[in-house]
């Protein structure tokens, strides 16, 4: 849906120009971070799965797109919710929260599925329940990992508030074998 058909102002071209170059600045930043190891000690994106705030790598996600329409697919786990086309790739759409065995996201306004980048090999996106923004390690406290953390919850956090925070490897997490087992 357009700007216009959401009855949104549509921007002008000097504003989408101004767009493209803040995001073209931040995409270098991004790379320049992954290459010189500077993601891995700087930030993260929080993002809410069932009642579990987790710490994505900027460098294992590819893009972060509102709530679509998912074609189902047969005989598949509850967590599998299907197909959706995302920029003309279909890619399959993991409700995380189902799987880490919380009640199903649903869809609204600030569900945001969150593609893998695609050096991790696995054409898939996590639906979240929201997108909690860029977390700084530095400005979080070290937590001791829980005796039932999957391999793939590398490092947990305190926030300021008290709140945990699980630091998650993807690269790990497409390698499991219940992930790897979408069918019933």
């Amino acid at each position: 849906m357009s700007s216009a058909e959401q009855g949104l102002p549509t921007p002008s071209g000097a504003e989408r120009r101004s767009r493209l170059r803040r995001y073209q600045a931040q995409l270098l930043e991004r790379m320049h971070d992954a290459q010189s190891g500077g993601a891995a000690a700087g930030r993260e994106l929080g993002v809410q799965f069932g009642a579990s705030r987790c710490l994505l790598d900027l460098t294992q996600i590819g893009e972060i797109v509102p709530w679509q329409p998912v074609s189902p697919v047969p005989l598949a786990r509850d967590w599998y919710l299907g197909l959706a086309n995302i920029r003309g790739q279909l890619t399959g759409i993991i409700d995380f929260a189902r799987y880490l065995e919380y009640d199903a996201t649903p869809p609204a306004a600030d569900s945001r599925i969150i593609t893998l980048a695609p050096g991790l090999g696995f054409n898939c996106a996590l639906l979240g329940a929201r997108v909690l923004g860029l977390r700084k390690l530095d400005d979080m406290t070290p937590a001791p990992l829980a005796d039932n953390v999957p391999s793939w919850c590398v490092q947990q956090f305190l926030d300021q508030e008290g709140q945990l925070w699980s630091r998650l490897d993807l690269a790990l997490l497409v390698r499991e074998e219940r992930f790897l087992q979408v069918g019933l």
